[in-house]
């Protein structure tokens, strides 16, 4: 596993993205594990982080923004850490190898066909970001054009010449936004060629993934990631689950197998849609979707007095809501497993929890999402204290 220097990347210090590019990745590995281990293992044992075998290119869902600069003409790449400004860059360590050659080629199109790039200050422009999403395990590949505009002049002979370019390519999207924001994607949305999604086969499931949809952007590490969650549930056949933070299914589908329903949340529609459709296509008949708050769906399950065995949660690197954690101290399920992007708000959650006598850590396994950067993501296994009550301890 041990990797040689990477040389550095000559955009790294302008791009803040890869804050470990110069590492050998067997340090990073072990500096990941010391983070983990200082800020959770007071709460439990901490397992060995499990690392990839091939760690460089594994970003299969990969962002371009372009602008105009002068004396370069129209540009890709990526926004300076905590700025605006956009870091020209011609080849990423981090990301999809195809999806970087099909930036490039939409770049070099754009000039041809006399596209201007998006000018967030005066609102000009047509070309903003380019979005690419590839099938780890199928090959299917979805460009999102994003555009200031409705109208892509000369479209047909653009996407013509683009799949020349790139035969796999099997759909391209249109998305309009032309609002003053840091998000990417707009509301609308429009389907120039191919079926308009894209699919991956993930633990054995095969899962559809609109543009809108997350979906997590290492195939491989997220397979490693939810077999262990999976496991860590102790899935028997009779359980009730619930999957809060679904998105479109991932961990539900995986679950639903071994267990006797799954009950998925989820506050993005599009992620909703594609779960059901998900379920369906993959002969699921045990795991029901719901568009909700995940606190107050899970708040409005205890009121019902409902009863739930497993509850697998996923939460955005801002952790969990006091809502959602006194919702499932009420509901008591026998464990608990918590899928961390941020091992800090996880300590918070976990004192949260345990504080409160409600539960114990029994085991947590750190694995290595993001090569070359500072990231990292735990699964984590707590189990019901039964017997016990304990004081009130807010979060903090």
């Amino acid at each position: 596993m041990e990797k040689k220097k990477t040389g550095q990347c000559p955009v790294s210090k302008k791009c803040g993205g890869c804050q470990y590019i110069d590492m050998p990745y067997a340090e990073q590995l072990k500096k990941k594990q010391r983070q983990v281990e200082a800020l959770l293992k007071g709460f439990g044992k901490v397992r060995p982080i499990i690392g990839m075998e091939e760690p460089a290119n594994y970003r299969n869902k990969v962002h371009a923004v372009f602008a105009f600069q002068k004396g370069r003409g129209i540009v890709s790449g990526i926004y300076q850490e905590k700025s605006h400004r956009v870091v020209p860059v011609e080849e990423c360590l981090l990301e999809d190898r195809k999806a970087g050659e099909i930036i490039r080629s939409v770049r070099e199109l754009a000039k041809s066909f006399k596209y201007k790039a998006f000018d967030e200050d005066s609102g000009y422009g047509l070309l903003r970001h380019v979005l690419v999403r590839v099938g780890h395990a199928t090959g299917e590949i979805m460009v999102v054009l994003v555009l200031g505009s409705p109208i892509l002049p000369s479209k047909k002979n653009f996407v013509n010449e683009l799949c020349k370019l790139h035969p796999e390519i099997t759909t391209i999207l249109v998305n309009v936004n032309n609002k003053k924001t840091s998000m990417v994607l707009g509301e609308k949305e429009q389907v120039i060629y191919g079926k308009g999604y894209i699919e991956d086969v993930l633990c054995g499931k095969r899962f559809k993934i609109s543009a809108k949809s997350f979906y997590q952007v290492n195939a491989v590490q997220t397979e490693t990631l939810y077999k262990k969650a999976v496991e860590y549930a102790g899935l028997t056949g009779k359980e009730t689950v619930v999957d809060a933070y679904c998105g479109i299914g991932t961990i539900s589908l995986a679950a639903a197998e071994k267990a006797k329903k799954v009950i998925g949340v989820e506050l993005n529609k599009d992620a909703v849609r594609d779960a059901v459709t998900n379920a369906k296509s993959n002969h699921i008949k045990n795991a029901d979707f719901y568009l909700n708050d995940a606190g107050r769906f899970l708040t409005q399950m205890a009121d019902a007095g409902e009863k739930v065995d497993v509850v697998f949660l996923d939460p955005p690197r801002s952790g969990s809501t006091e809502e959602f954690l006194d919702a499932l101290l009420r509901m008591k399920p026998k464990r608990v497993v918590y899928i961390s992007c941020n091992p800090e708000t996880l300590a918070r959650d976990l004192r949260y929890l345990t504080g409160k006598s409600a539960y114990k850590v029994a085991e947590m396994t750190p694995v290595d999402m993001f090569p070359f950067t500072e990231h990292v993501e735990v699964a984590c296994c707590l189990q019901r204290v039964t017997g016990k009550a304990g004081g009130r301890q807010d979060l903090q």
